[in-house]
């Protein structure tokens, strides 16, 4: 009888091993992935915007799309958002969210090779002192978060996501998400209440709930490759409708608030929202933390602050030192966005002209 107790705790203990393991891999792929897309996202849109300049530097008369230097940073961007959404069916969501920090660290280093200006040692350091700084701090804040990450293991099948969808913590979640984000957008349609911090509170609320869909989403997609399909579940339609709408909804209150408020402020405060939110976010829905201790807890949010601190003064010395003009444009992507849209609505019959009169102007 001890000798079967024995050989079931070891089989247990092995099993527990292995779990945690696989959950170790996947955390790896997940991490690099998301710092792979980051990187080819920073680097494509620095491409494109070199584009820009070198047509308006020549006085060229043809059109960006028209340029193989415009077409190879699309290319590059669509990888880079193909591994970021990939990365989201590896990693849990609260471990991917603070990596868009990366390309705020490689956005400054392509901001410094493009400019291609000289300085002298004293003065170069005099001006770009925070910026280094920030980068710096950046970079071991990402460390830290990664490093003591919730680590959780959990297949997205269609089941497992429809009992987080009717679970308890997130219907009350998303109530008080709904009751928040209506109160905030009647103080900015109706007052004129057009502050920063409600704008992007508007963006973080809606970003809070495409990145739970865009982990599900993912999720399902990559278990139907590598498994059973899960692709003729409803809970997969209704997520991806859901994802589809929520980002058209916040590039329109980003290129609002991009008419009102500094490029790189938006940037900062976007980062910091969005972040906190989807954290919040993973912790409910797909209760990330649940198996966590304190001390990781308390270091992964360390880590997450000093990311915060870090992105602060990288885009603060932006704003001090010249006006940060980002390299595409909101306005430019919202231009893309509708073009897609108004594309795949054409392949379906759908009259895109009124079908967008929905959108929040």
């Amino acid at each position: 009888m001890s000798s079967d107790v024995r050989m079931n705790s070891v089989r247990m203990a092995r099993e527990e091993d292995g779990v945690a393991a696989d959950s170790y891999t996947e955390n790896l792929i997940g991490t690099l992935l998301a710092i792979f897309g980051n990187l080819l996202v920073s680097i494509s849109v620095s491409i494109q915007k070199q584009s820009h300049v070198t047509l308006a530097g020549n006085k060229d008369p043809r059109q960006y799309y028209y340029t193989k230097t415009w077409w190879s940073g699309l290319m590059l961007m669509v990888l880079g958002e193909g591994a970021l959404f990939v990365s989201y069916a590896f990693a849990p969501l609260s471990l991917i969210a603070p990596l868009n920090a990366v390309s705020v660290i490689s956005s400054s280093i392509l901001g410094f090779v493009f400019l291609r200006e000289k300085w002298k040692a004293q003065e170069f350091l005099k001006r770009y002192i925070l910026t280094f700084l920030g980068c710096a701090l950046t970079a071991g804040g990402t460390y830290l978060f990664v490093t003591f990450g919730p680590n959780s293991h959990e297949k997205l099948n269609a089941e497992n996501i429809v009992k987080h969808v009717i679970g308890w913590p997130f219907l009350l979640y998303l109530l008080l998400g709904i009751i928040t984000f209506c109160l905030v957008l009647y103080f900015y349609k109706q007052r004129n209440a057009n502050y920063l911090v409600l704008i992007l509170l508007l963006v973080a609320l809606l970003g809070s709930v495409t990145v739970i869909t865009v982990k599900a989403v993912s999720g399902m997609i990559v278990l139907s490759i590598l498994g059973p399909l899960q692709l003729s579940y409803p809970i997969f339609y209704v997520m991806f409708v859901c994802m589809v709408a929520t980002i058209v909804f916040q590039a329109s209150f980003l290129a609002q608030a991009s008419h009102l408020y500094d490029s790189s402020l938006i940037a900062c405060v976007n980062y910091i929202f969005c972040t906190t939110f989807a954290i919040v976010s993973g912790a409910i829905f797909y209760q990330e933390f649940n198996h966590e201790d304190v001390l990781h807890i308390c270091m992964f949010l360390l880590g997450c602050a000093i990311c915060f601190l870090g992105v602060f003064l990288i885009t603060k010395n932006k704003r001090k030192a010249k006006a940060f003009e980002p390299y595409v444009t909101m306005d430019m992507a919202k231009v893309y966005v509708a073009r897609i849209l108004k594309w795949m609505a054409s392949c379906l019959g759908i009259d895109f002209e009124s079908a967008a009169k929905i959108t929040v102007e």
